[in-house]
């Protein structure tokens, strides 16, 4: 699908809407509250801030929402891809100006944390089961250079934050369905007395699935308490459970697609599944030292343990080096970031210093089992666990000490600048040695100085000019190391982490009450970590030398005085291989990926809009559109999946009535009934690349909440 219209058709739009808010208002144009994300010096106003960052509002991640997936909300965030896969067992697809597109499941490449707990592992792998919808206040999306400041795998970052309770007592309650046998159903209790705060929320989540055998429950617990000690410093602790158990209903081939887009044969023959334990706890200490000092310690810890089913033959588990066709993992992790941060003066401007050091580690003990009973050529029973196959314990950890700085040069001129060394450190240590199943232990190191800069100029009250610079680098994770290309056992120690420059120009303007913002950006990276093999729901991965991602970014956000609210969003990104090198392992002449090809995974543009009338109280109704261009599915690009535009509409009613707030909404999704592939897995070797997604589907919901 060609989208290069949507460019102009976005800034006709936006001062259409700008025009129509003028006219509207009698000239005087409303505007907006102020937006603040966080930052490693505390809260900023948005405007102020030099790089690419969007913030959504958890009310609005609810209002007519299923309420159970990142993906329902975040698609009007420019430069974000993030696909429902509509397979519980694998997580959302999301990827940042092209970093992480390549995850055939979880998340990598990309930074995620939730009230300051990373959701990423100190090894780049990430998760979303754990983002409670229901209790969310808001999220924060930043992309560009400064996302580097994070660490490792840090592409983009994408933060979390739980409500904090006020006020009087509240009691909730929410509850949705929609197609396909889906229900959720949502309780929460929040308020404030004196100095303790409070907030605690459940909610089930359970669905049939569009396709066969992709059935999922999620039970999920988020709670957030604070409390104001005399000093004035304020103590908060956050905790969080889930228990998921989702059925595998794998890729199809283009074959099978056409044949019946919902099947899941294969899932079905080796009952693919996945089930998640996840516990995890943090407490946040922060003190005010005197006017122009503060310190901020964070300290938590978690447990995750997973069990996986995967579709491997019993055939290709006769090798003494294979490692079974079921994972087991349990997961102990832990760290802490200790800040410190100082408002001072140089050179008689204001100069903001941060200084801090965070530290995580992660413990795993990884087990594989077959996933049949009896000999391999006429098994008994598939898809059960079987005979041991692989025994390790590793272990990861990160240091990482940064300094970022702040300083207002001039009256109109800012300059940033921050620099991070991380640290990144891997041991495996091999317990099952077996014939010729050989001691696989081993260690790696990897380390990087992360500098970032940006410059930004004040140009007039409601226009902001800036740019920036700067360095990331992202390792490989425990499961691009688990398993080598060349089919023997033991981490693939031969896979080196790829490092990135980035820059960035861009522009913010308040018009008419709303934001426009634009951003021009380039990537290059080298060492880019690509996948080798893909069978079986197992990946292996090497590097592949250069790569460019150039882009450019373009937002509208607008509320009129009278309730219209517009929101559009353009993405462009040319994500391309820079050098010549073969995507299997051994290589072929058939599997030479030529320079210029582009990296799969990856929508070339992508386009979002929203226009709806939502007042405070009464009836409301709106209509969303979203498009995505073609997708490679595949390094030599010979596969894809076709672009594509679904449309939703929605309409719902809001009350108060004495001391409840009362919520009611109807959805409808894919409006027209558009059959298209939702998303795809990259380099898929049997074949299986595409993930349907469903034709028309509909939702219900409604929610109240009792003030005492």
């Amino acid at each position: 699908m060609k989208l290069s219209f949507v460019a102009s058709a976005c800034l006709l739009l936006a001062a259409a809407s700008a025009a129509q808010a003028q006219a509207q208002n009698g000239g005087s144009a409303p505007t907006l509250g102020e937006v603040t994300v966080s930052t490693p010096a505390g809260p900023t106003p948005l405007f102020e801030v030099a790089g690419s960052v969007d913030r959504v509002e958890g009310v609005d991640m609810r209002d007519s929402r299923l309420g159970v997936n990142l993906s329902e909300s975040l698609s009007g965030v420019p430069g974000l891809q993030i696909q429902n896969r509509n397979n519980y067992a694998q997580d959302l697809q999301i990827s940042i100006r092209g970093f992480g597109a390549r995850s055939t499941f979880g998340v990598r490449g990309v930074r995620l944390y939730v009230d300051g707990i990373p959701a990423t592992l100190p090894d780049g792998q990430g998760q979303t089961s754990n983002i409670d919808i229901g209790s969310v206040d808001h999220v924060e999306v930043l992309r560009g250079p400064f996302s580097a400041l994070y660490g490792n795998s840090s592409g983009g970052v994408v933060q979390s934050f739980t409500e904090t309770g006020e006020g009087p007592p509240t009691l909730g309650f929410s509850m949705a369905a929609a197609s396909f046998g889906t229900t959720r159903t949502g309780v929460k209790a929040s308020g404030s007395s004196g100095a303790v705060d409070y907030l605690l929320s459940g909610g089930h989540f359970e669905t049939d699935g569009y396709r066969d055998h992709s059935a999922a429950k999620r039970d999920i617990i988020n709670g957030k308490m604070g409390f104001t000690l005399e000093d004035g410093s304020r103590l908060t602790l956050v905790a969080n459970s889930v228990r998921l158990d989702a059925q595998d209903p794998l890729g199809l081939t283009a074959e099978q697609y056409a044949l019946n887009r919902r099947s899941a044969v294969v899932a079905t023959q080796f009952d693919t599944r996945k089930t998640v334990d996840q516990t995890q706890a943090g407490l946040t200490y922060e003190r005010r030292l005197d006017a122009d000092n503060t310190l901020r310690l964070l300290v938590y810890g978690g447990q995750r343990k997973t069990s996986q089913y995967q579709a491997i033959p019993p055939t290709a588990q006769l090798s003494p080096t294979s490692a079974g066709g079921v994972i087991g993992l349990a997961r102990d992790y832990g760290g802490l970031d200790l800040r410190w941060i100082s408002r001072m003066q140089l050179a008689d401007r204001p100069f903001e210093l941060v200084a801090g050091l965070e530290y995580n580690k992660l413990r795993e003990q990884r087990t594989g089992y077959e996933n049949f009973l009896g000999p391999a050529a006429r098994p008994l029973l598939l898809g059960v666990q079987g005979r041991l196959r692989r025994n390790e314990t590793n272990e990861v950890y990160n240091l990482d000490p940064y300094l970022q700085g702040n300083w207002r040069f001039a009256e109109n001129w800012t300059l940033e600048a921050g620099v991070r060394r991380s640290t990144v450190d891997f041991d495996s240590q091999d317990h099952y040695i077996v014939g010729a199943n050989r001691n696989d232990s081993g260690s790696a190191r990897y380390a990087e100085t992360l500098p970032v800069a940006s410059l930004r100029y004040q140009a007039t009250r409601d226009l902001a000019l800036y740019t920036s610079v700067g360095r990331g680098f992202e390792t490989p994770t425990l499961n691009e190391l688990s398993y080598r290309p060349d089919g023997l056992g033991g981490l693939n120690f031969a896979l080196q982490p790829a490092t990135n420059d980035s820059f960035e120009v861009g522009a913010k303007a308040r018009l008419s009450g709303g934001l426009l913002t634009a951003a021009l950006f380039k990537t290059r990276t080298s060492d880019e970590i690509v996948t080798a093999t893909n069978v079986g729901g197992r990946a292996t991965f090497q590097n592949a030398g250069q790569t460019t991602r150039d882009g450019f970014e373009l937002a509208w956000q607008h509320q009129s005085a009278s309730n219209w609210r517009t929101q559009l969003a353009y993405t462009w990104l040319d994500a391309r291989y820079s050098d010549t090198f073969c995507s299997t392992v051994p290589c072929t002449a058939a599997a030479i990926v030529p320079a210029g090809n582009r990296i799969p995974g990856i929508a070339p543009q992508a386009f979002f809009a929203s226009f709806g009338w939502v007042p405070p109280q009464g009836w409301r109704a709106g209509a969303e559109l979203r498009a995505l261009s073609k997708i490679e599915a595949n390094d030599r690009n010979t596969v894809s999946a076709p672009g594509y535009a679904v449309a939703a509409l929605f309409a719902g009613y809001v009350m108060q009535w004495q001391r409840w707030d009362l919520n009611a909404f109807a959805r409808i999704d894919n409006l027209f009934d558009r059959q298209y592939i939702g998303s795809v897995i990259v380099n898929e070797g049997n074949a299986r690349y595409y993930e349907p997604a469903p034709g028309r589907n509909w939702t219900i919901g409604m929610s109240a909440a009792y003030r005492f």
